[in-house]
């Protein structure tokens, strides 16, 4: 029987009603003991890294989470987190470029409804997640949920109250767990490096959606406080330049001045473009910008904290930003 350790960080599934709505109360040996059938299935030993709402998380709370991984790493034979799911998939992100060439199971789960409750997905959720990662040949992060395990880098949240939360974004599902059936539709790679595990991370990334109207010297403000700005642009990924809001020359004084751009799409599905159109082509030509492809917001986010806290230099930052991990990005 494989060994597994719970580690638990709080979100809904672990909450209960404090009279001023939910918040996180129940511990993590606690929530074992809502399926006592887990005994059947694997040895669980449980730690508490946090108890929080997600909605808290902070890009500093991912390196606990890898801490606790990396002091456990040897010791059990894979590894589910519980956690909140209205910033699960950034952690399901970060911690795909925190801890790499994982060669055991890594999942990340949580529920809509607290365990606690009659009515309530955290008790199948759970359970589902302790079976994929007692699955052979399971290896990586992933997030289970709904009876779907998605891959890390790809899983979005797209219902804040249905049981079917997460989608997986540009990429196939990579099983059903249905009961004890798992129908699996992606195979892990083989590892062949030793994991590694990165203590670092630089959270001055900013996240601007575009919208008709913004003033452009909105970047000015931006390029004082961040060193790196993913700009959620329209379609498959443009910067308007028409009459008096042209937001591409304070795009060049950003990139002038050694910030980080990475252009992507508002459109969840299908990715940017940017070669398609003058709108993106007219950046892509005259600056030093990135764009993210078929990568989700959260990965592209993510993956910059990760890249920044590393180097800052344009051409590393690019050959870093488009060198897949954990299939985060399809292009070549």
């Amino acid at each position: 029987m494989k060994n597994i350790l719970l580690i638990a960080t709080g979100g809904t599934i672990a909450s209960k009603n404090n009279g001023e709505g939910l918040a996180p109360a129940i511990s993590s040996a606690e929530l074992l003991s809502y399926i006592p059938e887990i005994k059947e299935l694997c040895n669980v030993d449980t730690i508490q890294v946090l108890n929080i709402d997600s909605t808290n998380i902070q890009p500093e709370y991912w390196l606990l989470m890898v801490d606790a991984i990396k002091e456990n790493y040897d010791k059990y034979d894979g590894f589910v987190i519980s956690h909140g799911t209205d910033t699960m998939a950034y952690t399901s992100a970060a911690l795909s470029y925190l801890v790499q060439n994982v060669d055991k199971p890594i999942i990340i789960t949580g529920s809509q409804k607290p365990i606690a409750e009659a009515a309530t997905d955290a008790k199948k959720n759970l359970i589902d997640s302790f079976r994929f990662a007692v699955e052979d040949g399971v290896k990586g992060i992933f997030v289970v949920f709904d009876g779907k395990a998605i891959i890390g880098t790809r899983a979005k949240k797209t219902r804040s109250k249905s049981y079917s939360a997460f989608e997986s974004i540009n990429f196939p599902y990579a099983a059903y767990i249905d009961n004890s059936k798992i129908t699996r539709f992606t195979k892990s790679e083989d590892v062949k490096d030793k994991i590694k595990f990165y203590d670092e991370i630089y959270p001055s990334i900013f996240l601007l959606k575009l919208v008709p109207g913004m003033e452009p010297d909105v970047l000015d403000y931006i390029g004082e406080k961040y060193e790196g700005i993913v700009i959620e642009s329209y379609g498959v990924g443009g910067i308007p330049f028409n009459d008096r809001r042209n937001f591409l020359n304070k795009l060049g004084n950003l990139t002038s001045n050694g910030k980080i751009v990475v252009i992507a799409t508002q459109v969840a599905l299908e990715g940017s473009d940017m070669g398609v159109y003058e709108v993106g082509m007219k950046a892509l030509k005259n600056y030093s910008v990135l764009q993210a492809y078929d990568m989700t917001i959260e990965a592209a986010v993510t993956k910059l904290m990760w890249i920044l806290s590393q180097s800052k230099n344009f051409n590393e930052v690019k050959e870093k930003f488009y060198t897949k991990i954990n299939d985060d990005i399809l292009i070549d």
